[in-house]
């Protein structure tokens, strides 16, 4: 830390009034109780705030409290988590909800070695929770609070390496108010996102403007410092919809790992020179034990994850032969398209619905012209 005990009470003091009159109208920032807090911060991880809005309200109103959330089916609490991403925090948030009840008396922990043995507690979550719901002394770092200590002590050290992590963890130790921890964690998150943005940062409207390092020495767009990272690899998949007697074919995703839990129309990667619409048929025998044929390409989606993207080919498929044997997914169902909705489904089957429900339409009135032909014979 290069700013003097003299310097970081004035800077204190401008942060905090400064966000007492800026902040954002948020929610979770007028909760009292820890859960709704603890909520918050969980859909936060990677996760913009107009994107979060929506979800922690409807999340809250299904489980209104741990014991709701603690006691509600899996699949229920994923169904709510539908489209927000990232969903083993949505499975570690619901197994911790179980052990707080079952360990805690339904309290969360106020101790820091207790709370943050719970799954899916990291230091994050942690110094956020227990700062501003308990007003305990722990410093929050995440990417905006990076990003303003970077420029304001011109720290060089790359903020996307781990080695990095300790010394922008000291640098906003250092710096947090210890009389208002989670009033302070917020505002330095608060100017992160409102005035110390990555591109066109509001400088002249920054409270700690005078402290700042980088824009003393005309450095800001210099800082964060960041390692190039590795182009993002793309992966060809193919996907098929397979309709048997009015039904479709769904499976569930291992409960573990990407998308865990989750279900899904079966297929796979598509192999270096294969054709999608070989895949699908292959994926699905191997996947499922069922043979099918293509009958219609519906559609290409493409998605991108956090360390991957995917260009995906959908196919609606007749079912030919076979008995559902699985060989990856831990269930299925067999479904009507309307059931669907009842699912929890990765958001890059969402972007085919649409398509899906007018191919179901067009199917449907074929097959009733057919036998309306049939009948007039």
């Amino acid at each position: 830390m290069d700013l003097s005990p003299s310097q970081i009470q004035p800077l204190r003091k401008a942060l905090l009034d400064w966000y007492r009159v800026n902040q954002r109208d948020l929610p979770w920032r007028k909760a009292v109780d820890p859960y709704p807090i603890w909520v918050s911060e969980v859909m936060l991880q990677q996760t913009q705030v107009p994107t979060v809005l929506p979800y922690y309200d409807q999340f809250l109103e299904r489980f209104a409290d741990l014991p709701k959330l603690a006691g509600a089916d899996l699949q229920e609490v994923l169904k709510a988590w539908e489209g927000l991403g990232y969903y083993a925090r949505a499975r570690n948030l619901h197994k911790a909800a179980g052990l707080v009840v079952d360990q805690h008396q339904g309290q969360i922990p106020q101790s820091w070695q207790k709370f943050r043995r719970l799954p899916g507690v990291g230091d994050y979550i942690a110094s956020a929770v227990l700062s501003i719901a308990f007003n305990q002394p722990y410093a929050v770092v995440d990417g905006n609070v990076k990003r303003v200590l970077s420029r304001l002590l011109v720290i060089k050290e790359p903020v996307n390496r781990s080695p990095a992590n300790k010394i922008f963890q000291q640098a906003a130790a250092d710096l947090l108010d210890r009389r208002e921890p989670g009033a302070f964690n917020q505002a330095l998150m608060e100017i992160g996102a409102l005035i110390c943005k990555p591109r066109n940062p509001l400088c002249q409207q920054c409270p700690i403007q005078p402290w700042c390092r980088a824009y003393q020495g005309k450095q800001i767009l210099e800082f964060p410092h960041k390692v190039k990272r590795e182009a993002t690899p793309q992966y060809r998949i193919a996907v098929g919809v397979v309709y048997k007697n009015g039904r479709v074919l769904i499976t569930r995703r291992q409960p573990n790992g990407l998308l865990g839990g989750l279900w899904e129309f079966p297929g796979g990667k598509i192999k270096k020179g294969e054709k999608a619409e070989a895949a699908c048929v292959r994926e699905i025998k191997e996947e499922v034990n069922l043979t099918v044929k293509v009958d219609a390409h519906l559609c290409l989606v493409k998605h991108a994850y956090t360390h991957f993207k995917i260009r995906m080919d959908v196919f609606c498929c007749s079912y030919l032969a076979g008995r559902v044997k699985l060989n990856g997914p831990v269930d299925h169902r067999w479904i009507k398209l309307n059931q669907l909705e009842n699912f929890p489904l990765p958001k890059a089957n969402h972007k085919f619905l649409a398509n899906l429900q007018q191919y179901d339409v067009d199917r449907s009135r074929k097959a009733e012209k057919k036998e309306d032909e049939k009948l007039r014979r």
